[in-house]
């Protein structure tokens, strides 16, 4: 297994932005698919965006226009570049790693990932 270490979060307010990190122990093979996921005090865990071996994407549709999920093989970093902030993305941000393919619906349930870290929106 690959690990990973987020970083970025932090608190801002609505309509703001942050760009989350997530730097990975080795280099990431072309087996891996990379992701995001979110987990909010007493709300179900939500995947948030894929991307797959081939650089295709796949977002939440309470994150499409707004999120951008990106990685950079070479400094085995992934990234997600969130825009117009909402409170209700308010969550603890978790990047992950499993297995190509690799659904919105698996992140977080299987696969490796961090410790998360927190982005708080306030409006």
């Amino acid at each position: 297994q690959v690990g990973l270490t987020e970083s970025g979060g932090g608190s801002v307010q609505a309509g703001g932005s942050l760009r989350l990190s997530c730097a990975a122990s080795r280099y990431i093979s072309r087996i891996y698919c990379m992701g995001w996921f979110r987990q909010a005090p007493g709300k179900e865990r939500e995947g948030v965006a894929v991307i797959n071996s081939d650089a295709s994407t796949t977002y939440a549709d309470s994150v499409k226009g707004r999120f951008t999920i990106s990685q950079d093989n070479a400094k085995k970093t992934l990234y997600l570049q969130m825009n117009s902030l909402k409170p209700e993305d308010t969550a603890m941000y978790y990047c992950t790693a499993d297995f190509c393919p690799t659904t919105i619906q698996r992140l977080g349930v299987y696969g490796s990932w961090g410790q998360g870290t927190q982005v708080t929106v306030s409006s």
